[in-house]
């Protein structure tokens, strides 16, 4: 793989730089990235936010394990910086759905998310996550953030803050960095499923984090305020969080 564009993540808070880059070396180093097709009009989508430029930026892979990998880099004007990344497995793997989104300003993160939500319908993740998750040292953070009220998707592991500081922004950095690392040692250990059954079980699953996803209600008044509802809708359900087939 030819290196990873820098492109918009350096006129970003350096934490969203720092956890872009950090998130696609992960991907690089244990997985078998090739090419995901991203429909031509939504890669790279440029419009305007009461009076200021937005821009988002699409960068998506797939492996033999993840049929979707995303990350999404977004910025409005000097006010507003995003970061987005979700790895929605193949239906023929069983593995938990990773997501992660940092929204802040050049100055402080406001808010940053991240988890390995399960798919079953229990509720609960593999044992092997359960283990290796249950293990990670403590992190105390000063300003915990309350779940939205369709947060049930989320694991009892999700950490969701507002980081103060550098030793919190680079907290918080670690805890994805151990996130993804064993995410992507076990996913690239995992055998595929074989019975139809299960297969039907994941892609509920999935089915069910992308339609609880769909209603962040502040994502999509952001995108319909520049794009409109109709290409705000095309592009949830297309590039955000498109369902399993």
């Amino acid at each position: 793989m030819t290196k990873f564009m820098e492109s918009l993540r350096s006129r970003q808070h350096p934490l969203i730089h720092k956890l872009a880059n950090c998130i696609e070396e992960i991907w690089q180093e244990y997985l078998d990235l090739s090419p995901y097709q991203v429909p031509e009009d939504l890669g790279y989508v440029e419009g305007c936010l009461e009076g200021e430029r937005l821009v988002i930026e699409n960068h998506c892979y797939q492996t033999p394990q993840f049929r979707k990998l995303h990350l999404e880099l977004a910025q409005v004007g000097n006010s507003l910086d995003i970061l987005h990344c979700v790895m929605f497995p193949n239906p023929e793997y069983a593995l938990p759905i990773f997501g992660a989104d940092l929204v802040g300003g050049r100055d402080n993160i406001s808010a940053a998310i991240a988890d390995l939500s399960p798919i079953a319908a229990d509720r609960s993740l593999p044992r092997s996550y359960r283990t290796a998750l249950s293990v990670l040292s403590p992190i105390e953070f000063s300003q915990p953030r309350a779940l939205p009220q369709w947060g049930d998707i989320f694991s009892e592991f999700c950490l969701f803050v507002r980081p103060i500081g550098t030793q919190e922004e680079e907290a918080f950095l670690g805890r994805i960095r151990e996130f993804l690392t064993l995410h992507c040692q076990i996913a690239s250990q995992t055998t595929p499923l074989t019975s139809h059954l299960e297969v039907a079980k994941v892609i509920a699953g999935q089915r069910n984090y992308c339609t609880r996803q769909q209603q962040n209600d502040k994502t999509r008044r952001v995108l319909e305020k520049s794009f409109g509802s109709e290409w705000t809708e095309r592009y949830m359900t297309t590039m955000l969080f498109d369902c399993a087939a």
